[in-house]
């Protein structure tokens, strides 16, 4: 009795997840951050990683097209294939404490990222990304190398940008993982704004001035009160 219990949330959960990683999806389609098919989402579920398919519009998505993997990329959950991006996702999970990551390819992030190595600190909420935002070098999509780039791009980071690709970004949550996404794609067009205007170059933070962010980030939210 206690197992099928058990079997029984596992089927719920999973659920649930797949329902998440849909919205999520369909919001970065709906905000503009992809055209058409591109970008993914996923969301790991104890050793399952639920995730997009390619290929297929977000708005098609129905419960019953769930996709699940596990950390090896071995599909144990659904007939659609998943998305092409699937070594990237899975790469984030094998590396870092994420519980969900979305992959969009946002304009003005993209096009930073074929301007320079790293998106300047041009705004406080760098630091609620760990730090300067790294460019990964370009590679191929849906490749090993193109991995290997992204990761090495976020250490010690929670998000980043592809060369002529997009963006990365995880989190413990899909929530935060795409408030993450916005957040950068958001400084990406404030950078490209401010740097455009001729003969003017923005000011940037200093890293001490982003350490000390950093540091009151740490308390930032809604707390208990005592009772």
């Amino acid at each position: 009795m206690a197992q099928q219990q058990s079997s029984e949330q596992g089927v719920a959960e999973v659920a649930e997840a797949w329902q998440g990683v849909i919205a999520t999806a369909r919001r970065t389609a709906d905000e503009g951050l992809v055209v058409g098919t591109s970008g993914n989402v996923s969301v790991r579920v104890g050793d399952l990683v639920l995730v997009t398919p390619s290929g297929v519009p977000y708005e098609r998505l129905r419960p019953e097209d769930a996709i699940a993997v596990d950390l090896e990329g071995r599909q144990v959950l659904g007939e659609l294939a998943p998305t092409s991006e699937l070594p990237l996702h899975l790469a984030v999970y094998r590396s870092t404490d994420a519980l969900a990551v979305v992959h969009t390819h946002a304009v003005h992030a993209t096009a930073v990222s074929t301007l320079v190595e790293e998106l300047p600190p041009i705004h406080y909420m760098t630091a609620a990304l760990g730090g300067v935002v790294r460019v990964a070098p370009y590679a191929l999509y849906g490749s090993d190398e193109l991995a290997e780039n992204m990761l090495v791009a976020l250490r010690d980071r929670t998000g980043c940008l592809l060369q002529n690709h997009g963006t990365v970004t995880y989190g413990t949550t899909l929530a935060q993982a795409y408030d993450r996404t916005a957040q950068l794609e958001w400084m990406c067009r404030l950078w490209l704004t401010a740097s455009s205007l001729p003969g003017r170059s923005p000011s940037l933070l200093s890293e001490g001035e982003l350490h000390e962010v950093g540091e009151k980030l740490r308390g930032y939210g809604q707390s208990k009160r005592a009772t």
